[in-house]
């Protein structure tokens, strides 16, 4: 690829505000101030109504891989495109990556395949101690894959909202205006964050900035971090949230600066949902589905947290083990590399189980970069996304992003609301379904449902579950 220089970007005179009207009652106008790689909005997001007291709307990206299908190599490329960001902006060197190449991307998924490819093929060297982190739950990929656009002196953490008993968070903060707020940091090293001596914060979306915030003074009480970095998607913080920032860096002596495929501000008209259930749509449950069980466990490495000895003499612990390179316990460029083994030898095995010709890879939850990895070696027709916690309202509506809702209990823990978004019987013909934990057939039954209602023909339960021996 060509060197080539960032063009200048900015609002021009004869530019209108974008208005999104999401409900009747309910509509948010966006202004372009910065689009550095000059991307139409319509490649990069629609809208829809949240149900959620706190922000009424979101973003539903087109590029995250989790509410919407999204073809594998450019979901994963635009991890690696705000590693092209950074490296222009933050590192000051000419990125190596066409613009127009990029723009191409949006409308041509081979085009798509071919810049993701050269993107890990010139991978961005760093020599100065730099950690990654992507925040749980919608971009644990995003920040994996732009951390994977990076070789040199570089680490990966992803942050999570679930409860690991058998080890300590190093690191907790909130999201206030998420469903569910609370994030926490395992690491099984933990000069992981007293090693790096930058910070990387990675979202899809930033709106307010407070979850950023709140990370940035824990790392700096905890363990005196000072040079941060937010990368983001897109990034919609007013004047009064900016100021914020300012402040920040002022109090603490810190120095914080902030990157994005898209920034601008917003308004928003109008009153959110009342907290309920999203409506399913009225499909027949009679449609017939094949249920198939993939066992990929034999080609990833588990992860082995410690045991600990309990009063009776016997050991405690997690009787099901995560996969170790997923970067919820933090894992460095060579750990990468391994992870990239283990994907090619289980997406050839999965490829020779393929029956269909349109294939829709699921991940669970925050287990969403192996999934997406793996989608994109298995041919031609393969879409990915993702379960979620967040609850949308569908709307049969010209450019709302959620048309159809399928709730579910999550396969992990029953009380935990999950739901799979904009989907329909006939619009694929085989499907995985990628599940990092010990499947319960008997807590699956609620997922298995809601697949049913889908209506996809074959669907099979890709496992990569390990059983701790004690």
């Amino acid at each position: 690829m060509r060197n080539t220089t960032l063009p200048a970007y900015s609002l021009k005179q004869s530019e209108q505000p974008h208005l999104y009207k999401i409900l009747d009652s309910l509509e948010v106008e966006v202004n372009v101030t910065s689009n550095p790689y000059d991307l139409k909005l319509d490649h990069l997001f629609q809208m829809a109504a949240r149900i959620n007291k706190k922000r009424g709307f979101l973003f539903v990206s087109k590029l995250l891989g989790k509410h919407l299908p999204v073809h594998p190599a450019l979901s994963l490329a635009s991890g690696a495109i705000l590693g092209c960001l950074y490296e222009s902006t933050i590192l000051n060197r000419s990125s190596a990556m066409s613009v127009v190449q990029l723009r191409e991307a949006f409308e041509n998924t081979k085009l798509a395949d071919e810049l993701y490819e050269q993107l890990m093929d010139k991978k961005i060297k760093v020599d100065e101690p730099t950690l990654f982190i992507g925040f749980a739950e919608t971009a644990t990929a995003l920040g994996h894959s732009m951390f994977d656009a990076f070789e040199g002196n570089v680490t990966f953490l992803h942050t999570t909202r679930e409860q690991i008993d058998d080890m300590h968070s190093l690191i907790n903060f909130e999201e206030e205006h998420s469903h569910a707020v609370s994030h926490r940091c395992y690491a099984d090293n933990p000069d992981l964050f007293r090693n790096a001596s930058r910070i990387v914060l990675v979202d899809d979306e930033i709106t307010t900035g407070n979850t950023s915030l709140n990370i940035i003074k824990e790392l700096f009480e905890r363990f005196g971090h000072t040079d941060f970095i937010v990368a983001s998607l897109l990034d919609w913080r007013s004047a009064q949230d900016r100021s914020r920032f300012d402040q920040l860096e002022q109090d603490l002596g810190i120095r914080i600066r902030c990157l994005s495929l898209v920034e601008g501000f917003i308004s928003v008209k109008g009153s959110p949902l009342e907290e309920r259930e999203p409506i399913a749509p009225k499909i027949s449950t009679d449609n017939e589905v094949t249920f198939r069980t993939l066992d990929v466990s034999p080609y990833f490495k588990p992860h082995e947290s410690e045991k600990r000895s309990t009063a009776d003499g016997g050991v405690a612990g997690n009787d099901v083990l995560y996969v170790k390179h997923t970067g919820r316990f933090g894992m460095d460029a060579l750990q990468g590399e391994a992870l990239d083994q283990e994907i090619q030898q289980a997406a050839a095995y999965l490829v020779s189980q393929r029956t269909g010709k349109r294939i829709l890879c699921i991940g669970t939850g925050e287990f969403m970069y192996i999934p997406m990895r793996i989608a994109a070696l298995m041919g031609d027709g393969v879409s990915c996304q993702s379960t979620t916690r967040s609850p949308i309202h569908p709307l049969q509506r010209e450019h709302y992003a959620i048309t159809s809702a399928f709730p579910f209990d999550s396969i992990e823990d029953a009380s935990i609301p999950n739901f799979m978004y904009n989907l329909s019987p006939g619009q694929y013909d085989e499907a995985f379904v990628f599940v990092e934990r010990a499947y319960d057939a008997d807590n699956g039954k609620s997922f298995e449902q809601a697949l049913s209602e889908i209506g996809i023909p074959v669907v099979n339960l890709v496992t990569f579950s390990h059983c701790k021996e004690v």
